[in-house]
């Protein structure tokens, strides 16, 4: 199959497919996708426990009155129940495969890109590497902004039930719900990239985005308070304020690309113009130079 698409490819320049050819080459992508991250969980699987360690610290950081068994166990001691024999090894593997996937985020981003590119430019391929970098770290943002919120937002949670009870949490939902947050972070920072990426390609200019920038934020926030499960108020404005910082970034950025394109297609086409047709003029005047001082050297000049 390789040698196949190879061939047409040279025989091809353009990188026109059929639509069999389109679902054999994302099958072979999806296939390379599955085996990447089923590397990546085996490693997931071999560090286990520092990761679940690491996942069930946001339930530790609360107060140990609110947690299972803290009348019997020092406050340090902080552990998560579960009931079917089964939970044990379902939960690590869930654990694990989610692993493998954020660690090996920039080879299966890559995968799915190349699926992508043949579409594209020439010029437009080139941005492989930066597309695979910066998702790569907008994703890690966002999950790191979610961990470091996600105390608040269980603490809000909790205490809800008021004084005189304490939380037996079951590791499959508490897991759960931990991944679904970073999840939700990581993805919803990506908004930014998309945005840039679509005004790259001339699908959404500036002129788009000034109309729909004011609705932009108000989806966002609104996004941010129906995407975050914890539904308090705190996580939902960690969320939202990030996201309207990047993009509003997004949008400068498509002002700046945008002005730039337009700049080169005027000069393209003052370049093409025929002898016999005038080019266009700017109506301001340049500004000229001020009166030139005696000791400049005009003074000896015949």
């Amino acid at each position: 199959m390789t040698r196949s698409l190879k061939r047409s490819t040279k025989a091809n320049p353009e990188g026109r497919m059929s639509v069999l050819d389109h679902l054999r080459e994302l099958r072979r992508r999806l296939i390379i996708v599955m085996v990447i991250v089923a590397l990546g969980a085996i490693v997931g699987w071999i560090i286990y426990n520092p990761l679940l360690a690491l996942l069930k610290q946001p339930y530790c950081n609360i107060s140990f009155e609110h947690r299972l068994g803290a009348l019997d166990q020092s406050p340090e001691q902080c552990k998560l129940l579960f009931r079917a024999p089964l939970d044990g090894f379902t939960i690590r593997l869930k654990v694990s495969v989610v692993a493998g996937a954020v660690l090996t985020a920039p080879l299966w981003l890559y995968q799915l890109w190349a699926f992508v590119t043949p579409g594209l430019h020439r010029h437009e391929k080139r941005w492989t590497v930066a597309f695979v970098a910066i998702s790569t770290v907008l994703f890690a943002l966002g999950m790191s902004l979610a961990y470091l919120t996600l105390y608040k937002g269980l603490d809000v949670l909790i205490t809800q039930a008021g004084s005189g009870t304490q939380a037996g949490l079951d590791v499959n939902y508490y897991i759960s719900f931990v991944i679904l947050m970073l999840t939700v972070f990581g993805a919803s920072f990506e908004l930014p990239l998309l945005i840039v990426m679509l005004n790259a390609v001339r699908v959404l200019p500036f002129s788009l985005l000034k109309r729909g920038q004011r609705l932009g934020i108000f989806l966002i926030f609104l996004f941010a308070g129906v995407a975050t499960p914890s539904a308090d108020p705190f996580t939902m404005v960690a969320m939202a304020l990030p996201m309207c910082l990047l993009f509003e970034l997004a949008v400068l950025w498509c002002f700046l690309h945008d002005r730039r394109l337009a700049r080169r297609e005027a000069a393209a086409e003052a370049e093409q113009l025929p002898d016999d047709v005038a080019s266009t003029v700017d109506p301001l005047p340049e500004k000229l130079p001020g009166p030139a001082r005696a000791d400049s050297g005009w003074s000896d000049l015949p």
